[in-house]
């Protein structure tokens, strides 16, 4: 399989130095890395240029999770049949591109997503995050899995990724003008088109965030949006399947062992997660002013 890599930047910062760094350790070195650069202020393009990366520079105002990784793929070299999507603070380990690629040996496999492992900083809640939403054992989910797994039949994430790019195109891509949540999207298609969803635990990325109370808030504001807009993904493979109860268990249990001072924290972030989700799931009934200022992702809204 030829593959190339897809990554969305913008102020990508120091962890952007470190990602740069791996891809060029572990990746091959004629593999072709399509950035496409959101007006950075902070040398983030450059970078990308002097690492050998063709850099696309689009306006900051025209950039979207959907719409932006679909011109990607358009820029994909023909000889391509994979397309890696990685987000600019997360880090690939040795071998992660190849064993990721390797899921597509599957015919059925329409998109693949890695492992995602905490940073070095990252706190006691983002490792139990990491941990409990990426395990050790990889599978493959089929249509056939909803009724037992539910949702997280068609769960992935752009932070690490790969599509298959003939079933990408023949599927549409991601949707155009979407807050967030793309990949969900494209994998829940894919699967009742009969595809399947692979997990590879051996493909292995450091991507974690420590977030605020407030930045939970906003970002299960606009996971609630998504849902809410989206709602034939609850209808064809129904909730999470209790994984709110066992996430809580299982965190108040790592936090007990590994971080007793961030329970009060953890509490405060689930409560905002909650709020923020049932929110925006309801966002229609809100001002726009008021949707807006409650978003993580502004830009969305113009």
């Amino acid at each position: 399989m030829k593959y190339f890599l897809a990554i969305p930047t913008y102020n990508g910062g120091e962890v952007w130095k470190e990602s740069i760094h791996n891809i060029k350790k572990f990746a091959p070195a004629d593999l072709f890395v399509q950035v496409i650069d959101s007006g950075s202020k902070d040398g983030t393009a450059e970078l990308a240029t002097q690492a050998g990366f063709h850099v696309t520079s689009i306006s900051s105002q025209d950039f979207n999770h959907g719409g932006t990784r679909n011109l990607a793929v358009d820029m994909a070299p023909d000889e391509c049949d994979v397309v890696i999507f990685i987000t600019q603070d997360a880090i690939p380990e040795e071998g992660s591109l190849q064993r990721l690629v390797a899921a597509f040996d599957d015919p059925k496999v329409a998109c693949a997503y890695g492992r995602q492992l905490p940073h070095h900083n990252a706190t006691p809640i983002s490792r139990h995050a990491r941990s409990f939403n990426y395990t050790a054992k990889s599978h493959v989910y089929t249509l056939a899995d909803a009724p037992r797994a539910g949702l997280k039949t068609v769960f992935t994430s752009n932070s690490f990724a790969a599509y298959r790019i003939s079933a990408f195109r023949e599927l549409g891509g991601f949707p155009s003008n979407t807050i967030l949540s793309e990949d969900m999207y494209f994998a829940a298609r894919a699967v009742l088109a009969g595809y399947k969803v692979a997990y590879v635990a051996e493909a292995e990325a450091r991507h974690s965030h420590n977030y605020s109370p407030i930045e939970e808030f906003k970002r299960y504001f606009d996971i609630g949006v998504f849902h809410g807009k989206e709602s034939w993904i609850h209808e064809k493979f129904g909730g999470a399947g209790g994984e709110g109860k066992k996430f809580l268990i299982s965190e108040l249990r790592f936090l007990l062992k590994h971080g007793v001072m961030f329970l009060p924290r953890a509490c405060i972030n689930n409560a905002m997660k909650i709020i923020g989700y049932k929110l925006g799931k309801s966002y229609k009934t809100l001002p726009i002013g008021v949707t807006r200022s409650l978003s993580m992702h502004k830009r969305y809204w113009k």
